[in-house]
């Protein structure tokens, strides 16, 4: 009889666990069930992209969109809504960039399909005509050198690895020759630079994003060229020589002041512990920003919005961090950063969505080193609540705009939808409302909605 009491008493625990547990998987059924019914993520993306548009750092859209999310945020009885301000480059494209081949002696003059990439300069009123060398590698330009560069246009052409199952690890392997490009081949002599657009697909939509320019180096156009064009180019130059003429008025123009949207809920026992959802709200001025990343805007935005529908009371507070910015500069980060030392706030968790409102896969964490393990470890826990949904628990980046506040030794945390068609649109043309799939969307929420609630319940 004693043992038998005995087991009975070591039962208590495990069935108070199950029951934890059944409460939790029912909660966050629920959560699913609010964002795919009520959820309003799709609605918000709609108005922020047909009605609004591109929302390039220190345009007028941009500055409509911090009125709008603001709006959205007061709507939804959240405890706080307010304006971080920060200075902003304030980068003009100008008139339509214009590419054309002009000595192919198999083709003749041929267009090609350009876009200016992010802070480029421009080329001047009548244009660029040179000869055009091909590189693969950024290292190809020491192995060249300044003799077989100077005066000429350099076509960077190295594409995506194909093979990479993860397209966000094809793209790290071929972004370099885009952001720093134009300044290393300046060092060399070269006019201006073409890159081949940073994306899987081949099409005739170039894609854009920022160069940068090193401090001391003469900055030189730098233009992204269509896949499409890329290969027809690469092509030719087998063959023959090929002068190419190209022409973009860009321009940058004097810092704006613009502003990250913070709307958060206090939390009831442990006010100071901060989750953070966000996303950027900034884009190119090319399409409409709708997957890069008007979806993480409108994704975090519904994570309040979703858990104030459930009834849920967060201990914690919950805030949602619409960041200006990311794009050229990330001075949105940089002012959120530097006011949350200030404070000595500590983010408990902070959660980044900036890969697009594809299907969700689950979630990639990233922390300090000191802490990371341990940390770790007490959220693979929760790993059997969200796999029913799809989601998987792995170590990896966060977020260009959370990847600040590490030093707080909290918990970094990027959404991580599928990343098949992630590139086809990012920086482009196409990148509208109607490659967005409403579901799609609305399930990212509820999988951020999801950890959310499991980190303000159980801490960290």
């Amino acid at each position: 009889m004693k043992k038998l009491l005995i087991g009975i008493c070591l039962m208590f625990p495990l069935v108070e666990a199950f029951a934890q547990d059944d409460k939790d998987a029912f909660f966050i059924r629920d959560i699913y069930d609010k964002a795919l019914t009520e959820g309003n993520a799709y609605d918000w993306l709609t108005y922020l992209t047909q009605t609004i548009g591109a929302r390039l750092s220190g345009s007028p859209q941009a500055a409509s969109a911090i009125e709008y999310v603001k709006q959205v945020l007061d709507t939804l009885g959240v405890d706080t809504v307010y304006l971080q301000p920060c200075m902003v480059p304030h980068w003009e494209r100008g008139a339509p960039e214009v590419g054309r081949i002009v000595s192919s002696s198999r083709m003749g003059t041929v267009d090609l399909q350009v876009l200016a990439l992010g802070n480029s300069v421009g080329t001047g009123k009548e244009g660029i005509t040179a000869e055009v060398i091909e590189l693969r590698s950024l290292d190809e330009l020491e192995e060249k050198g300044f003799n077989h560069i100077n005066g000429k246009i350099v076509f960077f052409n190295r594409a995506m690895d194909p093979t990479q199952i993860n397209t966000f690890n094809a793209y790290g392997g071929a972004v370099d020759q885009r952001v720093f490009g134009a300044s290393r081949a300046s060092e060399f002599g070269a006019q201006a630079v073409l890159v081949r657009s940073v994306t899987t697909r081949k099409d005739y939509a170039p894609h854009t994003g920022v160069t940068v320019y090193q401090e001391g180096v003469n900055p030189i156009p730098a233009l992204a060229l269509s896949t499409a064009d890329a290969d027809l180019l690469s092509e030719l130059l087998v063959t023959e020589d090929i002068l190419v003429y190209i022409r973009n008025t860009s321009r940058m123009l004097a810092p704006k002041k613009s502003f990250n949207v913070i709307g958060e809920i206090k939390g009831s026992t442990h006010p100071d512990d901060i989750i953070l959802v966000g996303g950027h709200l900034d884009s190119w001025d090319v399409g409409e920003g709708a997957h890069d990343d008007g979806a993480g805007c409108v994704q975090a935005i519904d994570v309040l919005n979703i858990l104030r529908k459930t009834g849920y009371e967060p201990k914690r507070t919950l805030r949602c961090v619409l960041f200006m910015n990311e794009e050229n500069g990330q001075a949105g980060a940089i002012a959120y950063r530097d006011a949350s030392f200030s404070a000595n706030e500590f983010h408990l968790a902070a959660i980044e969505s900036d890969r697009g409102g594809f299907t969700p896969r689950g979630f990639t964490f990233d922390a300090d080193e000191s802490v990371f393990n341990y940390k770790f470890k007490k959220v693979l826990k929760w790993l059997p609540l969200l796999e029913p949904y799809g989601l998987n628990l792995e170590k990896g980046g966060s977020g260009a705009d959370i990847s600040r506040l590490k030093a707080q030794k909290g918990l970094l945390i990027g959404f991580a939808p599928d990343t098949q068609r992630y590139f086809d649109f990012h920086h482009a043309a196409t990148d509208i409302l109607e490659v967005v799939n409403a579901r799609e969307l609305q399930l990212g929420a509820a999988a951020m909605a999801s950890l959310v609630y499991l980190f303000d319940k159980y801490g960290n």
